[in-house]
């Protein structure tokens, strides 16, 4: 059993890797200040601390109880459309949180973490799929703020021997299969989500923003891979940094477009997704999808949930369960 501390533990993609390092038995702390996640969203059998990563305070607190074996850090401003409303925040805060959690993870003892990054790194992809030997050049400042976290952490292993997994992910979409966590943004803007929403009459009816793509039907195409596939890469990523630093690209390797999303939420929902077609929103290149094959060939990693159903249905059934999100939930064991 190890000891883990995941910063952002709250949110959508940290609280399903919480879950996936309490079902196998792993401690786990908890470091977030619910600007963005859900307290309800964390069991009970981890310990909670609430406050920023910057806060000295928070930070003793959550690093008072032992040595920890590896940090997980999602804790992030992740919107890249606020990004370009807010480009100085973005990357000042992205990076003093990943700062203030790595230097207090390499004063306490503990040298791996494991960083959330994005495949914003890229931008306008060379090619398809996007593998990490592709060009960095993010052109967003979400995407600007990932990169100067990436740079701090080889510095940080130059000087200090911190070992660092970045996983630069795609889509994640889905909820956790046996119900007990979800997505829940406010505001939303998931392509998925905002479909379910729609077809059950809980929002304005979706806009597709573009039709004149370059892609089979005329719409944006992009890699959805299951957020418990994810958490379960962040797992298989950990023995690795016993010896070693790595970079991982973190995809389905599948693309789907939106109205291929759009059709699979009326099979799984068997009522119609209402929308309108809008144009393209500036920014949005035609097709995203990643290569995963440098993580599946090194970590034995492999996609439980591939197919685009499969991934819906868990959104959904979670969704219908849970219609206003995590309010009113109470805290699971």
């Amino acid at each position: 059993m190890g000891r883990y501390l995941v910063t952002g533990g709250a949110g959508y993609v940290g609280s399903h890797t919480v879950l996936a390092l309490l079902d196998r038995g792993d401690e786990v702390v908890v470091l977030d200040d619910f600007s963005k996640g859900h307290r309800e969203a964390v069991p009970t059998s981890a310990r909670l601390v609430d406050g920023r990563c910057e806060d000295p305070r928070a930070r003793a607190e959550a690093f008072g109880g032992g040595r920890f074996d590896a940090v997980l850090h999602f804790a992030a401003l992740s919107l890249v459309g606020e990004s370009m409303q807010v480009p100085l925040r973005y990357m000042a805060e992205n990076l003093s949180a990943l700062a203030a959690v790595a230097d207090a993870a390499v004063r306490h003892g503990c040298r791996k973490l494991v960083l959330s990054s994005t495949a914003a790194l890229f931008g306008y992809p060379e090619r398809i799929p996007i593998d990490e030997e592709q060009r960095l050049g993010p052109v967003s400042p979400y995407g600007e703020s990932k990169l100067m976290c990436e740079r701090a952490l080889d510095w940080a292993e130059k000087i200090h021997g911190l070992r660092f997994a970045c996983l630069r992910y795609f889509n994640a979409a889905g909820a956790d299969p046996a119900g007990r966590a979800g997505e829940d943004h406010e505001p939303e803007s998931h392509l998925i989500p905002l479909a379910i929403d729609a077809a059950l009459g809980m929002r304005p009816a979706l806009t597709v923003f573009g039709t004149d793509y370059d892609t089979p039907d005329g719409t944006g195409v992009r890699d959805y891979v299951h957020v418990a596939d994810l958490a379960d890469a962040h797992l298989r990523v950990l023995p690795l940094l016993d010896e070693r630093s790595v970079r991982y690209n973190l995809g389905n390797g599948t693309g789907y477009s939106v109205k291929q999303v759009i059709e699979a939420v009326e099979r799984v929902g068997g009522r119609p997704v209402p929308h309108t077609l809008g144009p393209r929103r500036e920014g949005d290149p035609a097709t995203l999808v990643a290569s995963s094959a440098r993580l599946r060939a090194e970590t034995g990693w492999n996609p439980r949930f591939p197919g685009l159903d499969e991934i819906v249905k868990t959104a959904w059934d979670w969704r219908v369960k849970h219609p206003k999100g995590y309010a009113g939930a109470q805290r699971a064991a």
